[in-house]
């Protein structure tokens, strides 16, 4: 309604704009040769207005006409480019889809029609590689490098390349290449972390996972994690012949995560070296709370160099106190009571579980247990052959392999922090023989001679 308002306003305002310039009294002579005209100043003013517009309109049919063939060529340039733009989206999405014939052809398309645009350039080489076509890839990748806009991605692609290659050594120069353009960029951090740890160059790894950057709640815990399985990787290595740095290494892994076994171990036995029982002792009582591992409460009884097996069994009673239901208890305080000849401690500590499905290691302490105690060969071949079935207890695992300690790395794929203190979700079958004391042998070592309780 406001702009009928505005419109009807402006078209009366122009009405007695020009009633009034035609009703102004007086001529204005206009003389060209001969030819004379008077006119008056409305009439002459509208002649003016019209001629102007006619100027205004030839010359815009003129510069028009004169500019046609360079306004042609820019619509074909727009058209082209256009073409190019959807063959380039096209080959993007043949390439998600898996059609990388289809997606190459496009992408070649895509720089014919735009041979400036980078992408276009770099797609063919990514179309390239996911053929299989290697060679052709290397060379367009290599073409990109000299591009800033285009040399990360150019890398990444190289980076690509030669791990399908299985050339890591290659593989780990892109990632290192482009990791000193940008030093934030994941994939190529990730690369040379993982390369450092396979290696098990431990100080440079640490440098650089203290260099990298954590923003988020998820990363800062992710990053304080690596510190102290690097920190108790290089404490292992400095144990033997730095023991002093090996301690401060193995103490900034436990205040980087609390009571970490395999740090703890490291630290508890240095301490022992030194005669700090004290301290090594709190330690692996507070380990043995959090983590009911073991190690720590075997690493516990043995505390005091040269003590008996009486004397290690009194420590882990102290450590253990009753069992409850804790089958890692059990097995530890069955183990040292069996060591101190205490039979009947062993197999109370073992009875409820020994029940329904005991494990690997309750069978082999059963054995043991009704050998030493009552000389029952019979019921001692029983849980023998029971062990071979059994199922298995905890142990470190990582990438399906097992170890007796825990190490930095998978042995595997050399990826940090790889082993976990579980039962392994695969174990080796093995065939049940008819001589249990040769399944023994091969669920685990022959058990050495039980010492003397006073040794």
């Amino acid at each position: 309604m406001m702009r009928l308002v505005l419109y009807l306003v402006a078209s009366l305002v122009l009405a007695l704009g020009a009633a009034w310039t035609m009703s102004l009294p007086g001529t204005v002579e206009i003389a060209f040769g001969s030819w004379r005209m008077s006119p008056g100043p409305g009439f002459a003013i509208l002649t003016v207005l019209v001629i102007a517009v006619l100027a205004a309109l030839l010359w815009g049919l003129f510069s028009r006409a004169i500019g046609a063939p360079a306004a042609l060529a820019r619509a074909n340039a727009r058209r082209r480019e256009k073409a190019g733009v959807e063959a380039l989206s096209d080959a993007v999405i043949a390439l998600q889809a898996g059609e990388f014939s289809k997606a190459r052809m496009l992408a070649r398309d895509a720089r014919a029609k735009l041979p400036d645009n980078p992408a276009a350039k770099l797609l063919e080489a990514r179309t390239e590689l996911a053929l299989g076509d290697l060679a052709s890839a290397r060379e367009h990748y290599r073409a990109l490098i000299s591009n800033e806009r285009t040399a990360l991605a150019a890398l990444s692609g190289l980076y690509d390349q030669a791990r399908t290659q299985n050339r890591n050594t290659a593989a780990i120069t892109f990632a290192r290449k482009a990791l000193a353009i940008s030093p934030s960029l994941d994939w190529a951090s990730e690369a040379v972390f993982d390369d450092l740890a396979a290696r098990g160059d431990w100080a440079e790894a640490l440098n650089m996972s203290a260099s990298l950057p954590a923003r988020t709640r998820v990363q800062k815990a992710a990053k304080s994690r690596r510190q102290g399985v690097l920190e108790t990787a290089l404490a292992l290595t400095l144990e033997e012949t730095e023991p002093d740095a090996a301690y401060e290494h193995a103490q900034k892994a436990l205040r980087a995560i609390a009571d970490f076994v395999p740090a703890a171990l490291v630290a508890a036995r240095i301490l022992i070296n030194r005669g700090d029982t004290r301290r090594a002792s709190a330690l692996l009582r507070r380990v043995w709370k959090a983590s009911s591992h073991p190690d720590a409460a075997t690493l516990y009884a043995h505390v005091t160099p040269g003590s008996s097996a009486v004397e290690r069994l009194r420590r882990i009673e102290e450590l253990v106190a009753a069992p409850g239901n804790n089958e890692a208890a059990a097995i530890v305080l069955a183990r040292a009571a069996i060591d101190a000849y205490e039979w009947e401690l062993a197999r109370k500590a073992l009875a409820p579980f020994v029940v329904g499905q005991p494990t690997r290691d309750m069978c082999l302490l059963m054995a043991e247990i009704e050998e030493g105690q009552s000389g029952d060969q019979g019921a001692s071949r029983e849980w023998l052959a029971r062990a071979v079935t059994a199922p298995a207890n905890p142990v470190w695992t990582a990438d399906g392999v097992t170890s007796d300690e825990w190490a930095p790395a998978s042995p595997v794929t050399g990826r940090l922090d790889a082993f976990a203190w579980k039962v392994p979700l695969e174990t080796r079958p093995v065939r049940l023989l008819a001589d249990p004391e040769r399944a023994a042998e091969i669920v685990r070592d022959p058990a050495p001679a039980l010492p003397h309780p006073s040794g």
